[in-house]
């Protein structure tokens, strides 16, 4: 199959397993295994079979799970660093580690997980995909309420308190940020406005 259409990187896909790992992880900080996560996400409804053939559903499903990791890892840092191993993840305080944990050196893993050629689908596909995964998400946190629906991009712009030319980079970061600071298991969330920034997300990333 060819790859040539897919991204070569993870700014151009945003994995919507990113917040309901990171939920998972705020409630038990450690003591996950890769498989063990892929069972929280499925017993939630957020992890579907992925593909027909068991082993390339495991290798897809494994894949999603990484890719979410590393960018959550990205995300978090350096508040708290995420240790990545595929038989020990672990939400870490920088605070208490012994040595400054380096995400920007060269990790073969991530250079692998955050490269969506390797998912063995085109760009299209993984894009259906991740949309499913989007609506899944989306009822998952309880935006079918009508205060969170038909937003339009103007108004997803207020939400992120962007400009209306604001480049691609700056809208997902703003997203990260935002998604970060409103999340319901922060000491400070808010469920309610951390809806209306994945609502504000799902319109902008289109």
């Amino acid at each position: 199959m060819q790859h040539n259409s897919c991204p070569t990187n993870n700014q151009h896909m945003e994995n919507p397993l990113l917040w309901p790992i990171l939920e998972v992880l705020r409630k038990q900080s450690t003591g996950w295994k890769v498989h063990t996560l892929a069972s929280e996400l499925i017993d939630h409804g957020l992890m579907p079979v992925l593909d027909t053939m068991p082993d390339k559903d495991l290798f897809k499903r494994n894949f999603l799970i990484m890719n979410a990791l590393y960018q959550l890892q990205e995300t978090l840092y350096p508040e708290q660093y995420l240790q990545i191993e595929s038989m020990s993840i672990a939400l870490l305080s920088t605070g208490t580690l012994h040595q400054t944990m380096d995400i920007e050196g060269q990790d073969p893993l991530r250079e692998y997980y955050t490269d969506w050629s390797n998912y063995e689908a085109k760009q299209g596909e993984i894009r259906r995909l991740l949309d499913e995964f989007w609506s899944r998400y989306r009822d998952f946190v309880g935006s079918n309420n009508s205060k969170f629906t038909n937003v339009s991009r103007e108004q997803a712009l207020k939400v992120f308190e962007l400009k209306f030319d604001a480049t691609d980079s700056e809208i997902r970061k703003r997203w990260r940020k935002l998604a970060l600071k409103w999340h319901p298991d922060r000491q400070h969330g808010n469920s309610e406005q951390f809806r209306l920034v994945c609502e504000a997300w799902h319109v902008l990333r289109a």
